[in-house]
């Protein structure tokens, strides 16, 4: 899985693999703390774990992530510009269902208290973060929805590994 390009050499999968790749990048995560799977595309990546909101079932989505100025890893979803946002990101915005997260990053676990971006705070980190990943512009560009940024900080670091 291990790809060793620069996030401005990624090439967007059609929005019909992104399940499928996902999937597969999860149990990859689940199986190994080695850069080959953390490191895709030339990003480094985060395994998310949310609960449904109507379900309540658990479901996990591995997600590039950028580290802000305060060195927070923040994730996109973009979901390569479709019209709706990400499952995932429906379900994290439910804070009943979703009070904290629970993140894995290689070599550790935390649990999250996410936060959603809005006001100059989005616009500042959006700026900065499509400064070194242009092709999130394009995925803005190819939809009505504003694309929501997730900042996922350490609040409490529950493992580490090595």
């Amino acid at each position: 899985m291990s790809e060793n390009l620069k996030p401005e050499e990624f090439v967007t999968p059609s929005r019909d693999d992104i399940p499928a790749i996902s999937r597969q990048h999860v149990q990859g995560l689940e199986a190994t703390d080695d850069d080959s799977v953390w490191i895709y595309g030339g990003m480094n990546h985060v395994l998310i774990h949310t609960v449904g909101r109507r379900t309540g079932n658990l479901h996990k989505v591995a997600l590039p992530f950028w580290a802000d100025k305060d060195g927070h890893r923040v994730v996109v979803a973009s979901f390569a510009g479709a019209p709706q946002n990400p499952a995932w990101f429906t379900n994290l915005s439910d804070r009943t269902a979703n009070p904290q997260l629970l993140v894995r990053v290689q070599g550790a676990t935390y649990w999250s208290d996410h936060e959603v971006l809005d006001g100059d705070e989005y616009t500042a980190t959006w700026a900065a973060l499509t400064a070194e990943r242009p092709f999130y512009k394009d995925y803005q560009a190819n939809c009505d929805r504003r694309i929501p940024l997730v900042r996922l900080p350490e609040t409490v670091r529950i493992a580490s590994r090595g």
